[in-house]
């Protein structure tokens, strides 16, 4: 369990931070850059929630984010080459179910949906353009795990569960829109 008496330490005052196995790292390296844009893409399901507060979808991003909180501990826990990624009493890594759990919200969440027929712009109603606007750091936080898989190794399951939530947000803005009804469409080329 974390206990935090005194939130600040100074011993970040030299631009490194420390990760779950003691080492210390650059603030600015990849591994940080993508445990920074979890916490932003955690933060933005936190303004989404609150529009969504007492409903079904506002309960299950405070479920998320309580996964998003397990996978920045994932992502602050360097794995050694060829590690499998197994979970253990000191190591929090996300695992198979947490994907499935999402994928089976998606596909629950989706079959409410009449197909698309053109791309939409993200927003319509408030709710909507929140979780648009979570659904995009969702993406910015993957390019950032993607970039820091490049040069070294990264859970898998990490790495899926932050793609299929952007899809699971996609989908929570267009049910928020009406189901889909009220969704704001993309008309190519409008206003040449």
């Amino acid at each position: 369990m974390v206990k935090l008496n005194k939130i600040y330490t100074r011993t970040g005052d030299d631009g490194t931070t420390g990760l779950v196995d003691g080492s210390r790292l650059a603030k600015h390296a990849p591994r940080m850059e993508a445990i920074g844009a979890v916490d932003e893409a955690n933060s933005a399901l936190g303004v989404a929630a609150v529009v969504l507060a007492g409903s079904a979808p506002g309960d299950t991003l405070y479920r998320i984010q309580n996964d998003l909180f397990d996978l920045g501990a994932d992502l602050a826990t360097p794995a050694g080459e060829g590690e499998d990624f197994a979970p253990s009493e000191m190591v929090l890594r996300v695992v198979a179910s947490q994907v499935a759990w999402l994928e089976q919200a998606i596909d629950e969440a989706n079959e409410q949906l009449e197909p698309l027929t053109s791309f939409v712009l993200p927003g319509g109603s408030e709710a909507a353009a929140r979780l648009h606007v979570a659904r995009a750091s969702a993406r910015r936080a993957e390019r950032a795990m993607t970039a820091m898989a490049a040069a070294e190794p990264v859970n898998p399951q990490a790495l899926a569960y932050i793609n299929r939530l952007s899809d699971y947000l996609f989908v929570l803005a267009r049910l928020a829109n009406d189901g889909g009804r009220a969704d704001v469409k993309w008309i190519p080329g409008q206003n040449r």
